[in-house]
């Protein structure tokens, strides 16, 4: 019988170390294509425009470097904002899926009045919020804080809820007579059944729930009254045209995003191993 050797890209595709590698790999060459065309001023050439208004990599670098003490503020209160309303809209939005499992009745008329916090605009909730917000507090920083946090939970407790909702109620074929097989209480099948069933659902809603939450907070820094945060930061620079510096916290703002997107599946791996 003749065998026929497997080619480099068929064993590639068949190993999964190789799939992890190139998971890593070709986003990191993506990257360092994007640098050099940047870096070249290709990019610039393309889009017709200047070092000025699109600052060089290097620029953006050394200013990132020469400023971080100070830059190091605003990103300590965007991190706080997103990472406090992620974690309580995240909670929040939970609660409402177990409501709605629980009682569907009275829960389920939750679902969609949440769903439909998708629907608006985080450009219209922001100015809301800081509006609603005037009578928390006599310190401005404070207002700000819960005007902002408000903004990221309600965007993080639809996501979680929908998604969440799912994972209780769609479980495996017979699962629900295996467990009244064993005469098992409602609060059983819950707790032993349909809450690690979510867990996967969980993390699915916060994959998209976190960047989310840092373009929220971003964004509703904006319109904030108290002027801190890297979105502030990026809107009082472009009102100056230091479009370098302003480049510079957009930078910070991805890195953020990225920070939190890496320490989510991170945590995902950890705890999914319990599921395999």
């Amino acid at each position: 019988m003749i065998t026929r050797k497997k080619s480099l890209i068929v064993c590639m595709k068949e190993s999964a170390q190789a799939q992890k590698a190139l998971g890593i790999i070709l986003p990191v060459l993506l990257a360092l294509l994007i640098f050099i065309l940047w870096q070249s001023q290709v990019i610039h050439a393309i889009l017709r425009t200047d070092v000025f208004t699109l600052p060089l990599p290097t620029r953006i670098a050394a200013i990132i470097h020469d400023n971080w003490s100070a830059m190091l503020v605003n990103i300590k209160s965007t991190v706080m904002v997103s990472a406090i309303g992620l974690i309580v809209g995240s909670v929040l939005g939970y609660l409402v899926a177990v409501l709605a499992t629980i009682a569907p009745k009275w829960g389920g008329a939750g679902l969609p009045i949440v769903s439909a916090f998708n629907a608006i605009p985080i450009v219209a909730l922001a100015p809301v919020m800081t509006n609603w917000t005037k009578d928390v507090s006599n310190q401005p920083e404070i207002r700000s804080m819960v005007a902002k946090i408000l903004v990221v939970m309600i965007v993080s407790i639809a996501s979680m809820s929908i998604n969440a909702y799912r994972g209780l109620n769609e479980l495996k074929p017979f699962a629900k007579d295996m467990m009244a097989s064993y005469a098992a209480t409602k609060r059983q099948v819950f707790f032993k059944l349909q809450m690690p069933n979510s867990v996967p659902y969980i993390f699915t809603a916060l994959k998209v729930s976190t960047p989310n939450a840092v373009i929220s907070a971003i964004v509703s820094e904006y319109f904030a009254e108290y002027i801190v945060g890297v979105g502030r930061e990026i809107r009082e620079n472009i009102v100056q045209a230091q479009y370098s510096t302003a480049w510079a916290y957009i930078a910070v703002a991805c890195g953020i995003g990225i920070v939190f997107y890496a320490i989510l599946m991170i945590v995902e791996a950890i705890v999914m191993k319990k599921y395999h």
